[in-house]
């Protein structure tokens, strides 16, 4: 999946995700029902950087700084600040990659 297609997904996410579409009453408070797992609350208040970064490792799995730069087509800066992000509210994992230990690889640890 190419940059434009995550951004693509992200547009248009009860596509994706119907499961999670807001259903409202006019009898009943508004409430939002989610089939989402509970840690994807935690990046509801994250900027859009982030969100687009949490969407790229959710669907290419396991990616370094480089590759996310790549794929989401976001500066480098910006992706390393979408991370300190997603690692501060527990929804990002590192690691010292095996092929080069100078780079880190970044997973996402939410369903």
């Amino acid at each position: 999946m190419n940059a434009r297609h995550a951004y693509l997904g992200m547009t248009n996410i009860i596509t994706l995700y119907p499961e999670s579409a807001v259903t409202m009453s006019i009898t009943e408070p508004s409430q939002v029902e989610t089939a989402q797992d509970p840690g994807w609350d935690a990046v509801t208040d994250l900027p859009p950087s982030a969100k687009l970064v949490a969407k790229s490792l959710e669907y290419q799995g396991s990616q370094t700084q480089s590759q996310l730069a790549e794929e989401t087509l976001l500066p480098a800066r910006t992706v390393r600040y979408a991370l300190s992000r997603l690692e501060d509210v527990g929804v990002v994992e590192s690691r010292f990659s095996f092929a080069d230990a100078r780079k880190r690889v970044y997973s996402l640890v939410i369903e």
